[in-house]
């Protein structure tokens, strides 16, 4: 019981933003990763590279914050783990495409 008394009364506890805001976090990278079984047409490159800086830029943040969210740390290094994957797939789908427009465009 004591531990969940120290957890609730922590700094990066329930009671706070620190706690909170990342549980909320944690549906982009699962809206990502569920995106991930959609074809790669569909994948917004912008949106994708915006996300990847997003994220860098807060896992920055998280790890700089007093105290320390690794909540959010956590969250962001999954999110920016899932873009990159997104815009890989991405990259390989316009390569590909541009591969059959050459193709096309030569026979």
């Amino acid at each position: 019981m004591g531990i969940l008394h120290t957890f609730w009364n922590s700094p990066i506890g329930p009671k706070t933003t620190h706690f909170w805001g990342p549980l909320v976090n944690w549906s982009i990278p699962i809206a990502a990763l569920a995106d991930s079984k959609k074809p790669p047409e569909l994948i917004s490159g912008n949106m994708t590279a915006v996300m990847c800086v997003y994220s860098a830029l807060f896992m920055r943040f998280s790890y700089m914050v007093r105290p320390r969210n690794y909540y959010l740390l956590v969250c962001h290094a999954a999110n920016e783990t899932v873009q990159l994957y997104q815009l890989s797939r991405w990259a390989g789908a316009q390569g590909h495409s541009q591969e059959k427009v050459e193709d096309a465009g030569g026979a």
